[in-house]
């Protein structure tokens, strides 16, 4: 019987970036038949932009990414990026938050204000509660904290991906509310309501289920990305927010607390 061959260690980035490693095998499938599956699974053409200062790890996603069939760029600083954002059209951000000339929170802010549907996965050493929420509260899809598995990297890419080519109507009614996906714009009647980027996801998010109970669960794990924590508020305070912009004085009430439970958005 002949052996299996074995992968050498490949570096995921210095010591001071991730302070892990992985298999060449695992992190950049060279296995024939993993190739083949993945020249199935990811459409070609998908451009990501890596924005990482640390050079050996940029080089180490683009060239691991790449043998996943995905375009690949990096930039080393903010400002780099954002001349770049503006040139040319990506389908995924891959950024670090501690970057020369423009930090990564403020690029992240311009991204958002700038381009609203496109896909951002925070890559960062920074590992406090609060800097994964200030992110998530920016517009960042998803956060993955350094040291990182490169496989659970590539699944959380695909699956921003995937969400970002779900085939869905763009746009929604319920009554007399209705939103625009792809200008990410919201009106209640005649009324232009403006909502942040949060915001907008939870009214997605409600609207998507119009008539049904959503669980503060659900919103956690598909608004902001992170495990339910029954310790904090932070979807009530949301709640607020939406409900003083969608809900004003004269109006059918649309979005109802379920004690409990969650939240519905219903017409009745």
């Amino acid at each position: 019987m002949t052996s299996q061959p074995e992968y050498p260690k490949v570096p995921v980035g210095d010591a001071r970036s991730t302070g892990a490693s992985a298999t060449a095998g695992e992190a950049l499938g060279e296995r024939s038949s993993e190739r083949v599956i993945d020249r199935v699974m990811e459409p070609a053409g998908r451009r990501i932009l890596i924005v990482e200062d640390d050079v050996s790890l940029g080089k180490f996603l683009s060239r691991a990414l790449t043998l996943k069939l995905f375009t690949v760029e990096i930039s080393l600083d903010g400002e780099a990026a954002w001349e770049t954002l503006q040139n040319s059209i990506y389908d995924l951000v891959i950024l670090d938050l501690n970057l020369p000339r423009i930090d990564g929170m403020e690029l992240l802010k311009r991204v958002r204000q700038d381009q609203p549907a496109l896909r951002v996965l925070v890559l960062t050493a920074r590992n406090r509660t609060e800097d994964m929420v200030l992110a998530l509260e920016q517009g960042a899809d998803d956060c993955l904290i350094k040291p990182f598995s490169f496989l659970e990297l590539l699944a959380r890419v695909r699956g921003l991906l995937r969400r970002g080519s779900l085939s869905v109507a763009s746009s929604s009614k319920l009554g007399d509310l209705s939103i625009d996906r792809e200008q990410h714009r919201v009106f209640r009647g005649q009324r232009n309501i403006d909502l942040t980027p949060r915001e907008f996801a939870i009214l997605e998010c409600l609207m998507d289920n119009a008539g049904k109970t959503v669980s503060r669960r659900t919103l956690m794990r598909d608004v902001w990305n992170i495990p339910f924590d029954p310790t904090t508020n932070i979807v009530d305070v949301y709640m607020k927010y939406l409900r003083d912009k969608i809900d004003i004085e004269g109006e059918v009430k649309l979005l109802r607390t379920v004690r409990g439970v969650g939240y519905v958005l219903r017409n009745e």
